[in-house]
């Protein structure tokens, strides 16, 4: 009955649950300024979901490596804008050239502050991208658990590898609210379906069922 009653969750809180319905349970990290949402979502979550605090965000990079080595499930990394997403291009790059899933959440400055160089501004989809499998820019709060489950499908399926969600700060706002449930699930999962993997690379392909 629970499962099918609309649920009111921010930005932030819904990042965190969706890692937690992907069956995550641990995460590597280091906090910074634009990541803090979901750092306070994942401190009401804690009982679920470990968060490993790292010194360096290369080092989140290659603990998550080893921990998708050692367990067959794709690491998890969490850092923040400007700095601390460049930081893990040498770990995300290990990570791609041996196949091992991994998905890198970065924290980015707002959507309206995108390309007008703010500070810690990081185009962190374009720098990523030779050495990843898809990238992600989450623009809209609605979009966070259909991303996130095409993130760890990309990552563990066909030939596994790295994927990067960036988050611009104001799609985890607490203040966003929207709706989830089980039917929304339901069709993400089925968009997740239709979301192929060919040759290393990502393509969208709609099929009729």
């Amino acid at each position: 009955m629970a499962d099918s009653t609309p649920e009111m969750l921010s930005g932030a809180e819904m990042i965190v649950q969706s890692l937690i319905d992907e069956g995550v349970q641990q995460i590597f990290g280091y906090p910074g300024g634009s990541v803090l949402d979901i750092y306070d979502a994942l401190h009401e979550k804690r009982e679920n979901i470990q968060h490993v605090l790292v010194r360096h965000e290369q080092a989140a990079t290659h603990m998550a490596d080893g921990y998708a080595r050692a367990t067959g499930k794709p690491g998890v990394v969490l850092v923040c804008s400007g700095p601390g997403a460049t930081n893990t291009i040498t770990g995300i790059a290990t990570a791609y050239m041996d196949s091992i899933p991994m998905v890198v959440l970065s924290g980015n400055v707002p959507n309206n502050l995108i390309g007008n160089d703010a500070f810690q501004e990081c185009d962190m989809v374009g720098v990523s991208r030779p050495v990843v499998k898809h990238s992600f820019l989450l623009q809209r709060a609605e979009d966070i658990p259909e991303t996130l489950k095409k993130a760890f499908y990309i990552a563990s399926t066909g030939r596994p590898g790295p994927v990067v969600v960036d988050i611009p700060k104001d799609v985890m706002n607490p203040q966003i609210k929207f709706l989830t449930s089980i039917q929304k699930r339901s069709r993400c999962a089925l968009i997740t379906r239709r979301y192929l993997v060919t040759k290393g690379k990502s393509k969208k392909r709609l099929k009729r069922s």
